[in-house]
């Protein structure tokens, strides 16, 4: 397909990034070397395998410590490594790792055990450098796949599926890996998508002979299962929710039948975009000042704000036909509602027990003196609280539950 050799050439990346990377690694095994320490840092990810997109990317390092020193703080050891580097900075994780900024690059360098098989590892990380390996291996096979995967990521970028984190729970880049691998293309991962069922598996060794649904530990199920080709107890896209497999599964669909570049373009929401959407509805904005700490986490807290508003203001009768949010990943987000442009009644109806259950009757008239019968039904008249959305969102932001995961928020309402 023309179109899509088009967006290949557009998501090339710049030859010159590999080498900038090179030579922040050298820097480091130097510093390796000096201090007499057995390991060896060696490129990760995506650029390691060769798969990263333009303008798009960070630099995975992973720095291999010799099995001899397994039972140390192997963070403890890399952070001796990195002193050198005097912004990197300590991530607090399952193992500590660190992340600077070099020549416009994020390097995020990662403490590993150099294990040969899964079996041996520690910590979950230790299994990185064999995932790198898989893929390598696999597209010595078939070069072709390199830009296939580009497309894979670009598409799910787009349409807003790509991300593992836990306040994305989207398609990781490895998940998709193994997807345009095991379908040997984009275009063939699309097609078979949309035939997906839930609970699809994708066992690429065939590890489980079609038992797979039977033998994993239940935990680990979801609506899609990758069987991790390098560690077969474990499905790569448990962190996948239902909304994004389907969504992912409805952008196949209208790719396939009206292929377009837009497929592959992230569109950034803007206030202007989002005043046009509302279209005469009433658009809430709310500009949050996010915590600090570690992207996971911060986003996770951001999640569960945005998600507490929605539900109180659809428990308080009001009419949600949108919402979202976005986040620069440091400490500007906006969360965003378009609502029914109305003033609620004064009251509303609460529909209280059946009236032959005598003893709840009898409670529910203690709350409320002016209660009165509707078919079967006790019910009673009650005064709202809240008649516009901006004091039931002005209440919420001074809510414990809110100043718990945001650091502040301003309303704006058009």
């Amino acid at each position: 397909m023309e179109l899509l050799k088009q967006v290949i050439d557009e998501l090339r990346p710049e030859k010159d990034v590999v080498d900038k990377c090179t030579a922040i690694l050298d820097s480091i095994n130097s510093e390796i070397k000096k201090k007499k320490i057995k390991a060896e840092a060696v490129l990760g990810g995506s650029i390691a395998k060769g798969t990263f997109i333009k303008d798009d990317y960070d630099c995975d390092v992973f720095v291999k410590f010799n099995l001899n020193y397994k039972k140390k703080d192997i963070s403890n050891l890399l952070e001796k490594i990195l002193k050198t580097f005097p912004k990197a900075e300590r991530i607090h994780g399952s193992r500590d790792y660190f992340q600077f900024n070099m020549k416009n690059i994020m390097f995020e360098v990662v403490p590993v055990l150099d294990i040969k098989k899964a079996e041996q590892a520690i910590n979950i990380t230790d299994c990185s450098p064999l995932h790198v390996k898989w893929v390598k291996d696999n597209l010595k096979k078939n070069q072709k796949l390199a830009d296939e995967i580009r497309l894979a990521k670009a598409f799910c970028k787009a349409c807003n599926v790509y991300g593992a984190e836990s306040y994305l729970r989207g398609f990781s880049g490895h998940v998709l890996d193994i997807l345009t691998i095991y379908y040997k293309g984009f275009t063939p991962l699309l097609k078979n998508a949309v035939k997906w069922k839930e609970q699809q598996i994708i066992d690429f060794n065939n590890y489980y002979k079609g038992s797979a649904l039977e033998r994993l530990n239940k935990s680990k199920l979801g609506p899609l299962i990758v069987i991790d080709p390098i560690q077969s107890e474990r499905n790569a896209a448990a962190v996948l929710s239902r909304e994004n497999f389907l969504l992912f599964k409805k952008s196949a669909i209208d790719f396939l039948k009206k292929p377009s570049k837009k497929f592959f373009e992230k569109k950034e929401i803007t206030i202007e975009e989002l005043k046009k959407k509302s279209n005469g509805k009433k658009l809430v904005l709310l500009d949050v000042k996010a915590l600090d700490g570690k992207e996971d986490v911060v986003g996770s807290k951001l999640l569960k704000a945005i998600n507490y508003i929605n539900k109180k203001l659809v428990l308080n009768d009001f009419t949600v036909y949108s919402d979202g949010w976005k986040w620069d990943k440091k400490e500007k987000a906006l969360f965003w509602f378009i609502l029914k442009d109305e003033t609620l009644p004064e009251f509303f109806k609460r529909v209280g027990p059946p009236v032959n259950n005598k003893e709840n009757v009898k409670q529910f008239m203690k709350k409320h003196r002016k209660a009165f019968i509707q078919g079967k039904r006790i019910c009673a008249n009650v005064k709202r609280e809240f008649r516009k959305p901006k004091n039931l969102i002005k209440s919420i932001n001074k809510s414990k539950y809110i100043k718990e995961r945001t650091k502040k928020i301003e309303m704006f309402i058009y």
